[in-house]
């Protein structure tokens, strides 16, 4: 089990992605990452948190991903764990999980 607590943060809009288009919308990736994370991992603890690039955003590093994000620098929905890009775009599970696994996340036996 993961002794350190993993941070996972998605960045979206209400608005698809142009080029994501049949992707599913940003929260509705969070929501689903969120549920897929605990079955798979269940009581290994993560943090997840959904960021809307579009709304006021206090958390300075947040709003830094926020504008790369709205500058074109990634596609969103933009998934970072522990300030790490993951994914973007159209986000898969595996690579996901496998960097999960590097935290120490395992499947229970």
């Amino acid at each position: 089990m993961s002794e350190t607590n993993v941070e996972i943060e998605i960045y979206g809009a209400s608005v698809q992605c142009a080029s994501c288009v049949n992707a599913p919308s940003s929260i509705d990736t969070y929501d689903w990452l969120k549920a897929a994370i605990g079955r798979k991992y269940p009581n290994q603890p993560f943090n997840i948190t959904y960021i809307d690039i579009e709304q006021p955003i206090e958390n300075e590093r947040h709003a830094e991903w926020a504008e790369k994000v709205q500058n074109d620098e990634f596609f969103y929905p933009l998934v970072l764990i522990n300030n790490e890009v993951v994914g973007e775009g159209y986000i898969q599970l595996k690579p996901v999980l496998t960097h999960l696994e590097q935290y120490g996340f395992k499947v229970p036996e």
